[in-house]
C-alpha cells in the first residue's frame, strides 16, 4: 500500500479518489478548505486518513502542510493535484478578480504543491505526481476560455517537469477526464452575462448546460480506479485520457491542429536562414 497526498479531497474526483484509496487500504493525506468536510471518512478510517485544512493559493501554507504530512506519515508516494474549479463565462464577461483567483488556484496552486513535494520525492528515491487537468487541456469549448488557459498552462508545466525529474525516478501523469457527474458543474463560478453573446457559440454552450443537454458520459468510479492503476506502471503514462468524450474531443482537436500544421509545412520551411 502507498501513501497518497491529495488536494481538493472534499469533492469531485478528489473525494471519489480518496474514498476508493481508503477502501483499498492505502494511507491518504487529504487536504480540504472547510473544517469537517471529511469527518465521516475520518470516523470510519481513523489514522488511515490524515486531514489538513489548506487553501492552495497560500504558498507558505502549502509547504507547511506537506512538511507536516511527511513528518507525521514518514513519506509521500503519490502527489495528486485535484484542487481546482472552472470560471464559466465569455472572455469579455469575466471580472479581473475572478481571473486572478482562478489562475492562483488552478495554475500557481498546483505548481507550488509540486514544488513543495519534490525535495521529499527526490530524497526518498522517487514517486509519482498525478496532475488533474481535463480534456479541456487539449481542446476548447466556448465560455471556458479562462479554465482552458489554466489547463493548457499546467499541462505545459507538467510536460516540462516530467523531463526534469525523470532522472530522480519521479513519474508525472497528466489526467485528462471528460465530463462526469460530480460537483464540478455546481461549483463553477459565473460572471454577469452580456446579452450580445446570447446568439453566439458562447450562448449555445450556456443554454446546453442550463438545460442539461451537455453530454456527461464519464463513470467516476472507473475514472478514479484508472488513476490508481496507472501508479506503479512502467513506463507511467504521461497523459491519461478518461472518458469517451475526452478521447473523441481531444482526438478531433489534435487532428485539426496537425492538419493545420501540415498545411503550413512549405511556409515553415521557407522561413529558415538562407545557407551560403
Amino acid at each position: 500500500m502507498k501513501t497518497w497526498f491529495i488536494t481538493g479531497a472534499s469533492s469531485g474526483l478528489g473525494r471519489a479518489l480518496t474514498e476508493k484509496l481508503l477502501q483499498q487500504g492505502n494511507q491518504v493525506a487529504a487536504t480540504v478548505r472547510k473544517e469537517g468536510a471529511l469527518d465521516e471518512l475520518k470516523q470510519q478510517y481513523g489514522d488511515q486518513l490524515w486531514i489538513a485544512l489548506l487553501d492552495v493559493t497560500h504558498t507558505d501554507a502549502i509547504r507547511q502542510t506537506i512538511d507536516r504530512a511527511v513528518a507525521d506519515l514518514g513519506r509521500l508516494d503519490v502527489i495528486v493535484n485535484s484542487a481546482g474549479y472552472a470560471l464559466f463565462c465569455a472572455a469579455e464577461e469575466a471580472e479581473n478578480e475572478q481571473i486572478q483567483q482562478l489562475f492562483d488556484t488552478n495554475i500557481t496552486g498546483s505548481i507550488q504543491v509540486i514544488r513543495a513535494a519534490l525535495p521529499y520525492l527526490r530524497e526518498q528515491g522517487g514517486g509519482h505526481i498525478l496532475q488533474l487537468s481535463s480534456a479541456g487541456g487539449q481542446t476548447t469549448y466556448p465560455n471556458f476560455s479562462y479554465y482552458h488557459t489554466t489547463k493548457w498552462a499546467i499541462e505545459g508545466f507538467c510536460d516540462t517537469l516530467a523531463k526534469e525529474v525523470a532522472p530522480f525516478h519521479i513519474d508525472v501523469t497528466i489526467v485528462e477526464p471528460g465530463a462526469h457527474h460530480t460537483s464540478f458543474g455546481s461549483a463553477m463560478v459565473t460572471a454577469p452575462v452580456m446579452d450580445v453573446y446570447e446568439n453566439t457559440p458562447a450562448g449555445d454552450t450556456r443554454r446546453a448546460i442550463a438545460e442539461g443537454t451537455f453530454p456527461i458520459t464519464g463513470d467516476v468510479n472507473k475514472t478514479v480506479q484508472a488513476m490508481i492503476d496507472c501508479v506503479g506502471t512502467s513506463p507511467a503514462p504521461r497523459r491519461l485520457a478518461l472518458g469517451k468524450d475526452a478521447y473523441e474531443d481531444m482526438r478531433a482537436s489534435l487532428m485539426a491542429r496537425l492538419a493545420e500544421l501540415e498545411a503550413q509545412k512549405d511556409l515553415a520551411l521557407s522561413s529558415v536562414i538562407d545557407t551560403q
